[in-house]
């Protein structure tokens, strides 16, 4: 498998490629029901995660949910 390079929260990243959002976040062990994705300043929801693939340059932000009390 190669890599790509993307922007992950502001910092340059190479990741595997290429591949889905979903595969993104089990890339990096997150699970999608507690975090926000957006691609290039466009929020992607949930059921659209396994269909949006990444390429090379693309600006990803994720946002997780914390619970605490």
């Amino acid at each position: 498998m190669s890599t790509i390079v993307i922007t992950l929260n502001g910092e340059r990243r190479e990741v595997p490629g290429p591949g889905s959002l979903a595969g993104l976040l089990g890339h990096l062990g997150l699970d999608p029901r507690l975090v926000v994705v957006e691609l290039n300043r466009e929020i992607v929801r949930r059921p659209r995660l396994d269909d949006t693939t990444l390429a090379d340059g693309d600006s990803v932000e994720l946002v997780h949910f914390v619970g605490g009390g």
